[in-house]
């Protein structure tokens, strides 16, 4: 199989010749041709020239030889077309001046079509779709409306995204707004990257484990639950990413998605029981791991694939993504070990 034809399958629950294999944030961050490049543009210069797009997210393509190429960009992009500017730090993140905190400042959030908000993102999917030709394929995403709104409302990361639960607990309706205006920027977001040409789509909803399973229920799983329906009238396959959601996973269900993320905090095994193998899942090995000496990283991997079963629709990923000191050649020995040996079991 190609690594399109074997992340696809497995995306549909379909038997595969080897495990698929991606890896979040895998391009870049411990690269050293990224790197380079990092040194003439910043993050957002290269994830809004096209050329420059698809060059990054070919890179653990032909590196690592990954089933999978993520686009390369950040999840704040729509953003700017919400009329909420940004800038993205190093070492800090997304940095938004004037966060999102009253009636006002949700009002004058525009709704506008993802072709005129980030024209960029499209074109550089229609360049790869050509470019990879078949040799992997082509993961877009976007941030989940709980995270983002947790950004807009912050303003900048956060340890507990107070400010954002207390708008969500204090001003239910206030909430109710922002949500509804966040998700209808992603399904359009997504929708027009799906017209592009993308083939799989990742939910990065990454903060809502911060969140009890009965605010989640209440305040963020109908809102995912519409972007998971309007992917599903596109016939596209989903990826639903959460961290530290152990306690959610089935609330995470019912909000959709084709496959559940699961990330280190969970066995893979028992997390699957729960979640029903009518879905896939995607993990789940701590990205720490890969600090150790590959004997470690190896072992790791048995258990996550000894734990999967050779059961069809499991994607093998990293629970969260490549750290950046991440030894890049042990990233393409991980992707050899986990074809071989699941092609083996």
């Amino acid at each position: 199989m190609t690594g399109e034809e074997r992340i696809l399958s497995a995306a549909h629950l379909q038997p595969v010749d080897a495990t698929p294999v991606w890896f979040m944030r895998q391009a870049g961050r411990c690269l050293a041709d990224y790197r380079k490049l990092r040194e003439r543009h910043d993050i957002l210069t290269i994830a809004k020239t096209p050329e420059l797009c698809a060059q990054v997210t070919q890179m653990p393509v032909d590196t690592f030889g990954v089933d999978a190429a993520v686009m390369y960009a950040d999840i704040m992009l729509p953003l700017e077309g919400m009329g909420v500017p940004f800038i993205i730090e190093p070492e800090i993140g997304p940095i938004i001046d004037h966060p999102i905190r009253t009636a006002h400042d949700v009002a004058r959030i525009r709704v506008i079509e993802a072709e005129e908000a980030t024209p960029y993102v499209f074109e550089a999917i229609r360049l790869l779709r050509k470019e990879l030709a078949g040799r992997a394929a082509l993961v877009g995403f976007s941030g989940g409306p709980f995270t983002l709104a947790c950004y807009l409302v912050e303003g900048r990361p956060s340890l507990g995204y107070a400010q954002a639960k207390r708008m969500m607990l204090a001003e239910p309706d206030l909430w109710g707004q922002l949500m509804d205006k966040v998700t209808e920027v992603v399904v359009r977001y997504l929708r027009a990257q799906v017209g592009a040409g993308l083939q799989l789509v990742q939910l990065f909803d990454s903060w809502v484990g911060v969140l009890s399973p009965r605010d989640y229920e209440r305040s963020v799983l109908p809102y995912s639950a519409r972007i998971f329906a309007a992917m599903r009238d596109l016939g596209v396959r989903t990826i639903h990413f959460g961290t530290a959601t152990g306690g959610l996973l089935e609330l995470m269900c019912r909000a959709g998605g084709d496959l559940i993320s699961l990330d280190w905090r969970v066995s893979l095994d028992e997390a699957w029981a729960r979640i029903g193998y009518a879905r896939g899942v995607q993990g789940n090995l701590d990205p720490a791991t890969l600090l150790a000496p590959f004997s470690v990283v190896k072992e790791a991997a048995d258990d996550v694939l000894r734990r999967a079963a050779g059961r069809p629709g499991h994607i093998f990923n990293l629970g969260h993504g490549v750290l950046p000191d991440t030894n890049p050649d042990d990233l393409t020995r991980l992707v050899e070990y986990v074809h071989s040996a699941s092609a083996r079991a």
